[in-house]
């Protein structure tokens, strides 16, 4: 196998990185090992198949993870992968704690790559909840009764954008919250920006 092509942008991601440097360069070399491209998306080494995502590493204070991106899609018989929270629909990370777990699971690990990346060659998409199953806050339907155009900016956005700023708009209890949410984030809804965009 040709030597891997690593990204200039992710070695920067790495050498910046306070913790989970080690981790990173072990779950980085687990995916280059493979016939994946590498990629840095969303602030995070992403790894694809012929312009498909297919994997993400990222860190969090408790654990750092590989994040399949259609994970809900993968056969789980070692009840391996975790859902983050129950509003995520496809993706499902690999948890780790240190680095002797990732090596102890390395085997483990490659077979869950491999057949994230068959399910992606095969064009395997995850059934999403349509957007018209999430309720609209009420503040939001007020600012769309108001503003025609916004209400047009956002029915212009993808489905996904569309999920999650209902999401986020909706999480909040109390009203007030709900609207400078929506007054924060309704420039970026103008722009045709997601809510995650950059």
């Amino acid at each position: 196998m040709a030597d891997p092509q690593t990204h200039p942008k992710v070695d920067a991601f790495l050498e910046r990185s306070e913790s989970w440097r080690e981790e990173f360069a072990k779950l980085r070399s687990l995916a280059l090992d493979s016939e994946m491209k590498e990629e840095l998306k969303w602030g995070q080494p992403c790894y694809t198949i012929e312009g498909g995502n297919v994997v993400l590493i990222h860190g969090f204070k408790e654990y750092c993870a590989l994040l399949f991106i259609k994970g809900a899609l993968l056969q789980d018989n070692e009840l391996m992968l975790i859902q983050q929270t129950q509003k995520v629909q496809a993706g499902r990370q690999l948890r780790f704690r240190n680095l002797a777990e990732i090596e102890q699971q390395e085997e483990r690990i490659r077979a869950y790559i491999r057949e994230a990346i068959e399910i992606e060659r095969a064009g395997l998409k995850v059934e999403l909840k349509p957007s018209e199953e999430y309720a609209i806050p009420l503040e939001l339907q007020v600012r769309f009764d108001g503003s025609p155009e916004l209400k047009t900016a956002f029915e212009a956005l993808t489905p996904g954008r569309q999920r999650a700023y209902l999401l986020h708009f909706a999480e909040p209890k109390q009203s007030k919250t709900r609207e400078a949410r929506i007054d924060k984030h309704a420039p970026r809804i103008m722009e045709a920006k997601g809510l995650n965009d950059r």
